[in-house]
Order: structure tokens, then C-alpha cells, then sequence
């Protein structure tokens, strides 16, 4: 799980501070963060994973953006399928966070509309944290099975609610920062990562581009109905193997 700097600065076998600090964003602001992984082709899963395409170096710096984080956002169907344990971090990423005033663990921070989520899961009754459900309001229509699944939420969660037919990111950018989780990591998936850039609120995104063609049907790693073209800039570039793993922040 080697990993070098190719850019800028050439330098190699980076240790965990050396990537901590290539990964670091500009400090004194708010900001809101993606993190993903897609095939040479574009596919952002394999067998409707994208854990599926990562390897050990992925994994390792899949761990280390959490560090700095206040919050670990992530869309409800991405935490059912990938099996999202709670945001508990380890005690050497402990010591670092709260070396620098950080809180222990960030806080597992969940999008979801139908509120599709199964209050007894280790996410939440393992969590060191109280996590956050962000959801849209109920409504008049809101059929009795959702109501009885925000109750039961409710018990193990802080809910949010924000936006009509879906969670409105700019919204929810606020509620966190008036909160005091200023530094937002998102870890997917393709729904939130599309709302959340039509929204304008990703400030920089993290993709690892595994050295594999996969074919298939396996789609993108951003969807929304709208395309929101957005210009990024390249801030480093690093190196696994035939691995690589690209930061690009918001131009």
C-alpha cells in the first residue's frame, strides 16, 4: 500500500502525515469534500459496489480523510449497500483529532428521503456520536409507514429536515456549520454527490481511478437530471502502483 507524490513535489513512499498534509484543506473556512473511485471507463462500482474496485491503498487513504473531518456525510442507499459500520474511528486517529481540538469521532451524517433506515443498525446503536438523518419534511401526504419510520428514527438519530421533494444541500450545509461541523466530508453516493453539486456546494473531490476496465452497466458516480458543469483544478497526484489517486478543488 506504497503510495507516492508524482505532483506536485515528487517524493515517495508517503508516510500518513506527509498524505495528511497533501489532502489538507485550506484552513480558517467551511468546506464540503467527495470522495470516490471509478474505473479507467467510468464505472463507479463493480458488482454494485465501489468497494468492489478499491485496494489497499485506496483503503488506506479512504481512512485518512476522515481524520480531519467534523462530519462523514453519505447517502442512505450507499451506507445500506456498502455495510456502514459506525463512525468509529481508531485510537491512533483519535489522538491526532483530538491533538489538534478536534472532537474523537466525526459524525456519521446521513441523506436520505424516504428515511429507508433500520434504527437497530450498528451505524446508530454503535455510533460514539449521535448521528444526524437529514430528510425532507413531512408533508401532508406522507404515507403512515414513513412516520412511523422517522418515530422510530428519532430515537437513535438527530433528524433534519430541509427542502420539499428533496434534501436541499445548501440547506444542509447550514444546519451542519451551525452546529459546529464545518469541515464536511462526503463519502457517496451518486444521488447526493449529483444534488450536491447542481447545488453548488462541493468545494473538492478525492478520486482514486482504478487500473481496471469493467464494461457492464454500472453508472456514474454523480446523477441528477441536471447537468452542472463545473470547473475543478488539479492540486496533486498520487501514486499507487498503476494506481491513482487525483485531488481536485473547486476552480
Amino acid at each position: 500500500m506504497l503510495i507516492d507524490r508524482l505532483w506536485p513535489d515528487p517524493a515517495s513512499d508517503l508516510d500518513d502525515e506527509a498524505l495528511l498534509a497533501v489532502t489538507r484543506m485550506p484552513p480558517g473556512r467551511e468546506w464540503l469534500r467527495m470522495n470516490f473511485i471509478s474505473a479507467i471507463d467510468g464505472a463507479a462500482t463493480r458488482d454494485g459496489l465501489s468497494g468492489g474496485l478499491g485496494d489497499a491503498a485506496d483503503r488506506r487513504l479512504f481512512d485518512l480523510l476522515r481524520w480531519p473531518a467534523d462530519a462523514v456525510l453519505v447517502g442512505a442507499g450507499t451506507a445500506r449497500r456498502e455495510e456502514y459500520a459506525a463512525m468509529r474511528l481508531d485510537d491512533r486517529a483519535v489522538a491526532w483529532r483530538t491533538a489538534r481540538g478536534l472532537a474523537p469521532h466525526p459524525v456519521l451524517v446521513l441523506v436520505s428521503r424516504t428515511l429507508d433506515l433500520d434504527p437497530s443498525s450498528a451505524m446508530f446503536t454503535d455510533a460514539p456520536v449521535r448521528p444526524i438523518v437529514c430528510t425532507v419534511p413531512a408533508g401532508s401526504t406522507e404515507d403512515e409507514d414513513r412516520a412511523q419510520r422517522r418515530e422510530r428514527l428519532a430515537a437513535v438519530v438527530e433528524i433534519i429536515e430541509t427542502g420539499a421533494d428533496d434534501v436541499d444541500p445548501l440547506s444542509v450545509r447550514t444546519s451542519l456549520a451551525r452546529r459546529g461541523l464545518r469541515h464536511v466530508h462526503g463519502e457517496g453516493g451518486p444521488h447526493v454527490f449529483g444534488s450536491f453539486l447542481a447545488a453548488g456546494a462541493v468545494d473538492a473531490l478525492h478520486l482514486t481511478i482504478a487500473p481496471s476496465l469493467e464494461g457492464g452497466s454500472a453508472g456514474r458516480m454523480a446523477n441528477h437530471p441536471t447537468a452542472t458543469p463545473t470547473d475543478m483544478r488539479l492540486a496533486s497526484v498520487l501514486r499507487s502502483g498503476s494506481e491513482l489517486l487525483l485531488q481536485y478543488v473547486r476552480g
